[in-house]
């Protein structure tokens, strides 16, 4: 049987999606250029499944349809405004902007739990659900992000929908905890580390990832070993920790070129390691804070050695000029360093400037 869609165009003031109708027609339920009216019956093709204690429906929507009739707030909100009170427009932009560039695609399904409202019916020997098209038809269990960046975006495009039925408030909150708990996001060690592959990475990314390859496979360098490039692991530094730490001091040199920082950023490093060992503190050379405050003096400490001895960045030049530190800030300021990498780093500045001497 055919379902009366309308055609339709739209208008967005504030990020709030206005529909309009435009012209009447009866049309396939599965086509994905129209919008509906509310109070419209839909019908979609659909899978039952079951998992353990639950069944739910597999399908899938058009983007602006499923973006009209759910919610991620309270019933008496508009969905779409509301999902501006409650959610990340710029996150909602990103993904916006990512399907309108022509080639993005964002398979994971969203989930989602039918309301009263909708009516929700299976029909056609359980093969097609049914159900009213209202502004709060389904509350939406999982993927609020996607929606409203879907809502944004002048794509259109069939999405994935799971779309469980008849849940009441307590299962609601606890499919919503569940899915929220056990699904857990991709580390930010391991995306970083593949994006070589992906071929996304951009220049600035690039160095650092070949700066971190050389530290981990340098048999001079005092990180031998002691880095993990995929995962968090105990006692290693990660290449988050790393880019957070070198990041920042990439401007203080005038090349971009690896073959002339990573000497010079290994020949400092080793000075300040050598300085840990000798306070008995070496393990802190891969403290995520202790990290990123060493690396937060490394301008000054390299100006002062060009001050002395120029720019060839010798490892003695830099255990020159450290020297005094080790001799100011106390083993257990590393041992068990502050929160803020910031608070270690104004310390062991002062420290610096405190057994700086001209001549």
């Amino acid at each position: 049987m055919a379902v009366a869609h309308y055609y339709c165009d739209t208008e967005r003031s504030d990020n709030i999606l206005v529909i309009r109708r435009m012209v009447t027609k009866e049309i396939s339920h599965e086509d994905t250029d129209t919008a509906v009216e509310y109070g419209n019956q839909l019908r979609y093709s659909t899978s039952l499944v079951t998992q353990g204690n639950h069944r739910f429906y597999t399908l899938t929507m058009p983007s602006d349809v499923l973006a009209g009739c759910c919610f991620a707030t309270n019933r008496e909100e508009d969905p779409v405004a509301g999902f501006q009170r409650v959610l990340d427009s710029r996150r909602a932009q990103e993904i916006a902007d990512y399907m309108d560039l022509g080639f993005g695609t964002i398979p994971s399904s969203i989930v989602l739990s039918a309301q009263p409202e909708a009516n929700l019916q299976v029909i056609g020997r359980g093969k097609t659900i049914e159900y009213t098209y209202l502004p709060h038809s389904f509350l939406i269990i999982d993927g609020q992000h996607r929606v409203f960046g879907f809502a944004k975006a002048n794509t259109k495009l069939r999405v994935p929908v799971v779309i469980y039925n008849g849940l009441t408030k307590q299962q609601e909150s606890k499919l919503f905890i569940d899915v929220n708990t056990k699904q857990r996001p991709v580390p930010n060690e391991l995306l970083l580390d593949i994006k070589k592959l992906a071929d996304a990475e951009n220049d600035e990314e690039a160095l650092l990832r070949e700066l971190f390859d050389a530290f981990s496979n340098d048999n001079d360098s005092p990180l031998i070993g002691l880095m993990s490039p995929a995962s968090k692991a105990a006692g290693k530094l990660t290449r988050v920790t790393f880019n957070a730490a070198i990041k920042p001091i990439l401007s203080s040199f005038a090349t971009s070129s690896t073959s002339v920082m990573y000497p010079a950023l290994r020949n400092y490093l080793k000075a300040f390691y050598r300085g840990l060992v000798g306070m008995d503190a070496r393990s802190a050379l891969v403290n995520p804070t202790v990290f990123r405050a060493i690396f937060e003096i490394f301008p000054d400490v390299a100006q002062r050695v060009v001050d002395r001895t120029g720019t060839s960045f010798l490892e003695s030049d830099f255990a020159s000029v450290l020297g005094g530190l080790f001799d100011k800030v106390k083993p257990a300021r590393f041992k068990t360093p502050p929160r803020s990498p910031k608070e270690l780093s104004g310390e062991m500045l002062k420290a610096l400037k405190a057994g700086f001497v001209i001549g």
